[in-house]
């Protein structure tokens, strides 16, 4: 018989269709329960159930102001329904606190939560409330699974249980080199980032180690490109207006997710100066295509990166030494060949996806086997 398996998380989100899509592929009954609306009808073409309520909430809204148990249970019945009708075998709240919270009051079991990072690092920060929800959140779980030691210690300021690491790791069949059409000529040298354009994931610190790199090799066949969207998109082009390099910085603007490889297999130097973040997928898909990469002593990244090996780390918030960084890859083709190699081979032997997926399986498997 097929295990069953609800997951309460946003449909929309990249990672939400890249964990189902591996479930249903395990032979899961997989249904979703979100907040948000879908976007696209991806999950019927691979036999999942979205099993939302009508009345959607806007997620980003959700989770920036206070999560009150009346705003929960407005969704808490239709849950209940969903849990009776579709008979899960687990529970799976991917989030700790908005989908967590859902989850908890449910008092459904097995219950698993995933930690993705700002749930468990920045949420309870906010307030005493926040702190009481999350741990509430925590405590109310079978099994606590983090991406990152990083966000595992962020959750052992709040409750001591032990807590699974299963990162978001990486398809290597999706994520590897390839022969594509790229938007550079051949002599060009890219650097570049795939992320949001938002303030922590420090594209403006970026942007001006580029042009401090410019200046310092002005006959250097240098390009910088920007992959992403968001609130600061506009800021961020006005600043590489002001900079004076907008003739060697393209922005591409956010993309689906199946073409993110393109990119990045257009690039030669991946960087990710992030002041904070707890994990580092794009690092990680940036290495699975053998690019040498750029990061920030921060968070989680600094577990997804072998200094000196796979890549380079410098110091958050850091212009001059991420400029630096920049040059000495930019000089050093061969380098950048060896780092990029040892960065795949890194990739496959921490952060298959393939592993990470049949880790939650056994997770899912004991839990039903104990419950039984």
């Amino acid at each position: 018989m097929k295990m069953r398996i609800l997951l309460l998380t946003d449909i929309n989100s990249a990672h939400t269709q890249k964990w189902a899509t591996a479930l249903v592929s395990k032979g899961c009954e997989v249904g979703i329960f979100s907040f948000s609306t879908p976007n696209a009808n991806w999950y019927t073409q691979i036999g999942v159930k979205c099993l939302s309520n009508e009345t959607h909430t806007n997620e980003t809204k959700l989770n920036k102001r206070l999560l009150t148990k009346l705003g929960y249970l407005g969704n808490l019945p239709k849950l209940k329904s969903v849990i009776k009708e579709f008979k899960p075998d687990v529970l799976h709240a991917h989030y700790a606190s908005s989908y967590g919270f859902l989850g908890a009051l449910s008092k459904f079991h097995p219950f698993v939560i995933s930690a993705w990072g700002s749930d468990v690092m920045h949420f309870p920060k906010i307030s005493f409330i926040h702190k009481s929800i999350l741990v509430y959140n925590l405590k109310h779980s079978d099994v606590i699974l983090a991406t990152s030691k990083a966000i595992e210690n962020s959750i052992k300021n709040y409750i001591n249980r032990l807590v699974k690491i299963i990162p978001f790791g990486i398809d290597l069949a999706v994520f590897r080199p390839l022969e594509i059409t790229s938007l550079f000529s051949d002599e060009k040298i890219v650097i570049g980032v795939v992320k949001s354009l938002e303030t922590v994931y420090g594209i403006d610190i970026l942007i001006k180690a580029f042009k401090m790199l410019v200046e310092k090799m002005p006959n250097a066949p240098l390009v910088l490109l920007i992959v992403g969207g968001g609130s600061k998109e506009e800021e961020y082009k006005a600043l590489v207006m002001e900079m004076n390099v907008e003739e060697q910085v393209k922005f591409i603007g956010k993309v689906k997710y199946e073409d993110v490889v393109k990119y990045h297999n257009m690039i030669d130097v991946f960087v990710n100066v992030s002041r904070n973040e707890s994990f580092g997928v794009s690092v990680l898909e940036a290495s699975a295509c053998s690019k040498p990469v750029i990061v920030s002593k921060v968070g989680g990244l600094t577990e997804v990166v072998k200094d000196s090996v796979t890549g380079i780390l410098v110091e958050s918030e850091n212009v001059s030494a991420t400029a630096l960084a920049m040059e000495r890859l930019v000089i050093d083709e061969s380098l950048r060949l060896k780092m990029g190699k040892a960065g795949k081979a890194f990739v496959k032997a921490n952060y298959d996806f393939t592993k990470n997926v049949d880790d939650t399986m056994k997770v899912y498997r004991q839990l039903i086997s104990t419950r039984k």
